[in-house]
């Protein structure tokens, strides 16, 4: 299986790359931020028609829940940030702006729940249209990065092969173990947290989507737990 979804992301972000090098002395700081505006507003809107789909609000509400508490508990986000800096140093760069675009443009295209939720998706045999959708959003961004970061924004490239490609990669080979439910169950929980990665485009940093990935692992289990009783 080619993880068509994730070629196409790589693309978007090389062109949107390349584009924002080229566009670095045009684009200012009040364009920034009206584009991610945009962005943040559909965001929400994607995730919102995911989440009505559930076959089960309670079901969704309570992984959530949990999947939350676990994520915040111990700090998910706060760990993936620790070890990245570890790394920034055992590779021993010393480009501050070439590290600074490679971890910001990883953390934004690789370390999230659309991420998750849409290589799973293009995994279980479903078109990727999360994932096109992800291409479009990370291209433009990807715009904005490198105008103001340069070139270490398109070396993400990498690690987003090798972690979102590889999900779908996984899924597909064990898409079997996968009923319908459960893949609405997904859907359903993978719409939250693509909503609130909405509101985090838009300033609103109360809740950290990063730290609700643990949902995503609840509702599987609580899936499993649910068909062996009833």
């Amino acid at each position: 299986m080619i993880p068509i979804g994730t070629l196409v992301n790589i693309f978007a972000v090389l062109f949107g790359s390349f584009l924002g090098l080229y566009l670095k002395k045009i684009i200012d700081i009040d364009m920034n931020k009206k584009i991610f505006f945009v962005m943040g507003l559909f965001t929400i809107v994607l995730g919102l028609s995911m989440t009505i789909e559930t076959v089960d609000f309670i079901f969704m509400l309570v992984s959530i829940v949990i999947g939350t508490f676990l994520g915040e508990y111990y700090n998910i986000d706060g760990a993936i940030v620790k070890y990245i800096n570890i790394l920034k140093q055992k590779l021993g760069i010393k480009d501050a702006n070439f590290t600074d675009g490679l971890v910001t443009a990883f953390l934004l295209y690789c370390i999230g729940s659309m991420t998750i939720v849409g290589a799973i998706d293009e995994g279980l045999g479903n078109p990727p249209s999360i994932l096109y959708t992800k291409s479009i959003m990370d291209g433009i961004s990807s715009i904005v990065l490198a105008s103001t970061f340069g070139v270490g924004v398109i070396f993400s490239i990498f690690p987003m092969l090798i972690f979102q490609g590889g999900i779908t990669l996984l899924v597909f080979l064990y898409k079997d173990i996968f009923p319908q439910e459960l893949i609405h169950h997904i859907n359903s929980v993978g719409g939250v947290l693509i909503v609130v990665i909405g509101f985090k485009i838009l300033g609103y940093t109360k809740i950290n989507p990063t730290n609700m990935l643990p949902s995503l692992v609840v509702i599987f289990v609580l899936y499993i737990i649910k068909t062996s009783l009833f």
